[in-house]
């Protein structure tokens, strides 16, 4: 296992520049998981740290050894790509097993680390099959055994559940939390998923036009979003932003809507009388109040069986409600939702930073 260093990393193609100085921590035995929207870098800079892009400028470090000049094979990391990369003419143990063929390792020994790698995935009774004959779900299994028997420092993950169904993406979320557990080995996955990064990840790195947003615990972003960006990407369904005017009224600090009506600013909120900001609550944190709240009128509701999830209108602003009750609400009825005020948030309209009081 081996820590991971990202400083000032920076990659150009021709003109067009694609990772502008990014600096990430990933401790010893971590799982750090890269998400963003496509196009945002993340694959760019996992191929760097893998040595299959070179680094226009920064520096990588694994276990403290910069590697920006070493090649791909002397790293000591293995990778898992999103479209398995199985060759189809060798069974799963030899495909298994490849990799430690072409470093010449002993043949015993190659025997018992596939044998131990098959015994973890459950892959024992698979391997005198081909990929042809397995399922998308066994044949990532494999290419993570592949990964496995090289005993590496770190592993890397570009995206490999994407080509899965949503029921076997669930499960194999599952098994792979539950491989880092039992290995412990330093692992940095790469996802446009967010609810794979909040329920996998140790760290999360947000990262948007080659930037980072944020990094953290998954439940820290949540409940703390730097910016009007990292609150929509985390979070599912995504948290609702109504346009507003933040008011002070005495020692009391409140939100004025376009239709009058005012809310709490949150607890920790800070700024300027007649500020133009954005209001941010989580579907889940809307209850159903009588007089109180804000008049929304419902558009469609969606019942889900565990959930009803009942979508509206505020001030021409779409809001998505969630309530653990069953409701029968008609299209056009107005219904009143009152935000829970201890997870409301409060950004800048203009910058779409987090306004919060400096203590």
């Amino acid at each position: 296992m081996a820590s991971v260093q990202i400083r000032g990393i920076q990659k150009a193609f021709g003109s067009t520049q694609v990772i502008r100085g990014v600096d990430i921590d990933i401790p010893d035995g971590q799982f750090a998981v890269l998400v963003g929207p496509s196009g945002c870098g993340k694959s760019t800079l996992l191929r760097m740290l893998a040595g299959l892009e070179e680094i226009t400028d920064g520096e990588i470090a694994i276990d403290g050894r910069v590697v920006n000049n070493v090649q791909p094979k002397e790293r000591d990391i293995a990778m898992v790509f999103q479209n398995y990369a199985l060759y189809p003419h060798m069974t799963v143990r030899d495909n298994m097993a490849f990799s430690l063929m072409l470093a010449k390792v002993d043949k015993s020994a190659i025997a018992e680390r596939v044998k131990r790698a098959a015994d973890i995935l459950g892959l024992g009774e698979l391997l005198e099959r081909y990929p042809r004959q397995l399922s998308g779900g066994q044949r990532q299994r494999v290419a993570m055994g592949r990964a496995i028997v090289r005993n590496p420092q770190v592993f890397l993950f570009d995206e490999p559940l994407s080509n899965l169904d949503a029921k076997l993406r669930v499960q194999m979320r599952a098994e792979i939390k539950e491989l880092h557990q039992r290995l412990k080995t330093t692992s940095v996955y790469v996802t446009h998923d967010q609810i794979e990064a909040m329920t996998m990840a140790d760290q999360i790195v947000v990262m948007r036009d080659g930037r980072v947003e944020q990094r953290g615990r998954p439940l820290d972003l949540y409940d703390n979003p730097a910016n009007l960006f990292v609150a929509g990407f985390i979070g599912s369904p995504a948290m609702n932003f109504i346009p507003g005017t933040l008011r002070r009224s005495g020692d009391d600090l409140l939100v004025e809507f376009s239709d009058g009506s005012r809310l709490p600013a949150p607890a920790r909120a800070d700024g300027a009388d007649g500020q133009p900001v954005i209001y941010g609550v989580r579907p889940e944190h809307l209850a159903l109040d009588g007089p109180g709240g804000i008049a929304s009128e419902v558009a469609v509701v969606e019942p889900t069986g565990a959930n009803t999830e009942v979508y509206s209108r505020f001030c021409n602003t779409d809001i998505n409600a969630i309530f653990r009750e069953r409701h029968d609400f008609r299209p056009g009825e107005v219904i009143r939702l009152s935000p829970d005020h201890a997870h409301t948030h409060l950004f800048d309209a203009a910058s779409g930073e987090a306004m919060r009081r400096v203590h």
